[in-house]
């Protein structure tokens, strides 16, 4: 993954670990944007979250804590990846997943 949608080619922020799926985001997200949100997520482009949530992203790189993005896909669908305060395992989910 080396380039995200805008063309930036920064190097990750930290690590992804492991990365797996829901059936149900497999199902709904084409495999493409799945592959450009990971970019984007492990670059430090978090998609469309609240402030809060943003500095709770940015705290949790500094100090250690899970890291949360949201994004939708061309067809409007929402969906979610997490990567676990330890950084051995990210998850593309949809928020009904959860």
């Amino acid at each position: 993954m080396s380039q995200t949608s805008a063309g930036d080619t920064s190097p990750p922020k930290f690590l992804l670990g492991a990365i797996v799926a829901t059936p149900n985001a497999l199902n709904k997200i084409p495999n493409d944007e799945i592959l450009n949100a990971l970019s984007r997520h492990e670059r430090g482009d978090w998609g469309t979250l609240d402030p809060e949530d943003v500095e709770a992203n940015e705290q949790a790189l500094l100090k250690g804590g899970r890291l949360f993005s949201s994004y939708r896909s061309i067809q409007d669908v929402k969906f979610w990846i997490i990567t676990e305060w330890h950084r051995r395992i990210t998850t593309v989910l949809l928020p009904e997943d959860y």
